[in-house]
């Protein structure tokens, strides 16, 4: 696949590609040309709320390429790749919820959860650092991704943004070096920062992915939105200076 598609965007969505209709039209419009880059969209929200967001965007393409639920559901193609689910049907995330719940955190509402996504708010470091020493000595390995000032998710070790976008690049052949790209918001974004070497910051991105991405491999956008995603993708010479898709 990496014949017809020499560059592939993986892309957060929220606060990242939305926020800027008429920016985000122009994106999937270049997307749906096929030959200028595959998209694949990389969020931490769970697939089936992934696709109400997707139902609403402008224009006839639909993307069918996702990673969902912070890394723990992928999709090709419109199909679920059950292979990589499978990886992490050891894990308990039931040991999980009690730990974080006993120290304090509050669920997330379920439609944010998935089988191997546990999702809280947690609310000051100290007790954010307290959770997080609790989880490493459970006996469920796990990774813990903290963004904003409040929400703390935990993985199984394995899942997450960063090594569920090698899987996909994985299965489609791709170069991660050399043909993909990554934009995003925040800091749930970061592992796909620390892996690709052709990043896009968004202009509107939180301090705290702008401060820990490095500056050699991601493009600090000036656009906000779709726009910035936009502006990085000239950056990064994906698609021609000036003009519009189409």
């Amino acid at each position: 696949m990496s014949d017809s598609f020499p560059r592939c965007l993986v892309s957060d969505i929220d606060d990242t590609l939305t926020g800027d209709e008429e920016a985000l039209a122009e994106l999937l419009e270049y997307a749906s040309q096929g030959e200028l880059f595959r998209l694949v969209l990389n969020s931490s929200r769970p697939r089936m709320s992934v696709e109400k967001t997707l139902a609403g965007f402008p224009g006839s393409y639909f993307p069918t390429d996702l990673v969902t639920g912070m890394g723990t559901e992928v999709m090709l193609e419109g199909e679920p790749v059950q292979e990589w689910e499978e990886r992490f049907c050891g894990w308990q995330r039931g040991i999980v919820d009690e730990i974080v719940e006993n120290l304090g955190g509050i669920p997330h509402a379920q439609e944010f959860q998935t089988a191997y996504k546990a999702s809280f708010a947690v609310e000051g470091k100290g007790r954010r650092e307290k959770v997080r020493e609790a989880i490493a000595t459970c006996g469920q390995p796990s990774l813990v991704v903290i963004s904003g000032q409040r929400d703390f998710d935990v993985l199984p070790i394995g899942a997450g943004k960063g090594q569920a976008m090698l899987f996909v690049a994985e299965l489609l052949g791709l170069n991660v070096a050399r043909q993909v790209l990554v934009a995003g918001d925040s800091a749930n974004d970061l592992a796909m920062f620390e892996i690709s070497s052709q990043g896009i910051v968004v202009g509107n991105a939180r301090a705290e992915l702008r401060e820990a991405v490095e500056r050699e491999t991601a493009y600090q956008a000036s656009g906000c939105y779709a726009s910035g995603v936009i502006e990085g993708l000239r950056h990064w010479g994906v698609i021609p200076p000036g003009g519009t898709a189409g």
